[in-house]
């Protein structure tokens, strides 16, 4: 009862804050649902970034965490992917979250997942595990990114079947997207794996480059990574982020940053 009181409370803005309507929300699976809020006229975001979303604390303050935007940058709504978390302090109370309720957002987005933080390049591969895939589900929907890129490729690696939110979209090469061309939907890839289910693909990311599933059909090129023409972004576990960014040093390719770009990109503010 307590949580649900906690939800509905009537929210006031700050200036580092708006307050936004909850309009929708998806429940995946047990442990995994999105929702999608209203955006204020003033908020832009480059594709890739994240922003804090919060609710109320229990001493008055705000509750935020960082949250990737998941919706193209176009869209009249933001959406955002989260676990459950049933001890964490915020997703504890944000799964409960109805259509109506309001949530605290961040004024100032930000963030290095962005293609700014990237040189030029033939081949994007965006490498997630888990709600990792968030920013990537912006990107993906991006038509700029499909100018800069000749193949786009998002990697979903995840526990379980239900797990991979989004499957259905991705799967149809974001099939009914406004903005998305049909060249642009030609270049875009989607490799989804599972590590403890049977699955048309099984194992780790760091598995299916080793092996060279990454690289089959339809990906087009040299079947492994080469810091002349690929360029990558990772977002999930730490686990992914710390092996593959070793990995990808190892074979000569050096991490971006907004101020000076590279062949590859993390997030650093946060691990999700």
């Amino acid at each position: 009862m307590s949580d649900n009181v906690a939800v509905a409370a009537t929210l006031e803005p700050t200036t580092a804050l708006s307050v936004e309507t909850v309009l929708s929300v998806h429940h995946w699976n047990e442990f995994l649902f999105s929702f999608t809020i209203s955006r204020p006229a003033s908020f832009r975001f480059r594709s890739g970034e994240f922003v804090m979303i919060g609710l109320q604390g229990d001493n008055g303050r705000p509750l935020l965490r960082a949250y990737s935007v998941a919706s193209p940058a176009y869209a009249d709504e933001l959406e955002f992917l989260s676990i459950k978390v049933e001890d964490g302090p915020l997703t504890s109370r944000l799964q409960n979250i109805q259509p109506g309720d309001q949530v605290y957002l961040g004024r100032k987005p930000t963030g290095t997942l962005v293609t700014d933080a990237l040189l030029p390049g033939k081949r994007l591969f965006m490498l997630s595990t888990g709600t990792g895939l968030a920013p990537f589900l912006s990107l993906a929907r991006d038509p700029d990114v499909y100018n800069m890129f000749d193949q786009v490729t998002i990697v979903h690696c995840v526990r379980r079947v239900s797990d991979l939110a989004y499957d259905e979209l991705l799967a149809s090469q974001l099939e009914g997207d406004p903005l998305l061309e049909d060249d642009a939907r030609a270049k875009f890839h989607y490799i989804p794996t599972v590590t403890r289910e049977e699955f048309h693909t099984t194992g780790r990311i760091n598995t299916l480059i080793e092996d060279g599933r990454l690289f089959q059909h339809p990906i087009e090129g040299e079947p492994k990574f080469d810091p002349a023409t690929d360029r990558i972004m990772m977002c999930g576990s730490m686990a992914l982020i710390k092996d593959l960014s070793a990995y990808f040093e190892s074979i000569g390719f050096k991490e971006g940053s907004n101020a000076a770009p590279g062949d590859f990109v993390i997030e650093r503010a946060f691990v999700g």
